[in-house]
């Protein structure tokens, strides 16, 4: 019981259950998807779209940007989003898509890991450039390819529980009760 103007007031939740639903479904596959990021996941076909259109977008650029833009532009996408709709004072939508921000650094820290032994299968096949192999390669980093792949992975997991914490919060209405 809080006092306030003379008056006690208690909080009380009040839950939105679409929002609690979205935020168990979505955060719940975001998680999972960050829990087993090798394996093939719906959303990967989004981010790998945004991916090949970073390098698109940015094939006018030197060599070296156009190629750090695949994944650049990959995790900048969902991030304007999640800007936008802050702007817009939408926050649980802007946590939501935190989420999705997340994943795609976990998804991201896959390639990344692939840079010394590249393994991966490409999309243009075998003579296509690994993009974080030339990456670490240019900035003298291949040494560090399992310390940066983690640091993403870490950052992009700890961005989906942030965005499952705060959204499963944001699905409350709290509202003041006068006593």
């Amino acid at each position: 019981m809080r006092k306030a103007n003379g008056r006690c007031y208690n909080q009380r939740m009040k839950p939105d259950f679409g929002k609690l639903a979205g935020t168990i479904l979505v955060g719940g596959y975001l998680l999972n998807a960050a829990l087993k990021p090798t394996a093939n996941h719906f959303i990967d076909g989004a981010n790998l779209m945004f991916h090949e259109a970073g390098h698109l977008i940015f094939s006018f650029c030197p060599e070296i940007v156009a190629i750090m833009a695949g994944s650049g532009f990959q995790t900048a996408l969902p991030l304007g989003i999640v800007a936008y709709v802050v702007f817009k004072h939408q926050y649980f939508t802007a946590a939501v898509v935190m989420m999705w921000v997340g994943q795609t650094m976990t998804n991201t820290s896959v390639y990344a890991g692939d840079a010394l032994t590249m393994q991966l299968e490409l999309i243009g096949g075998e003579n296509t450039i690994h993009d974080w192999n030339h990456i670490l390669w240019h900035f003298g980093l291949l040494r560090h390819t399992d310390t940066i792949a983690t640091v993403i992975r870490v950052g992009g997991t700890a961005l989906i529980v942030g965005g499952l914490i705060l959204s499963l919060y944001l699905s409350f209405d709290w509202k003041k009760k006068k006593s």
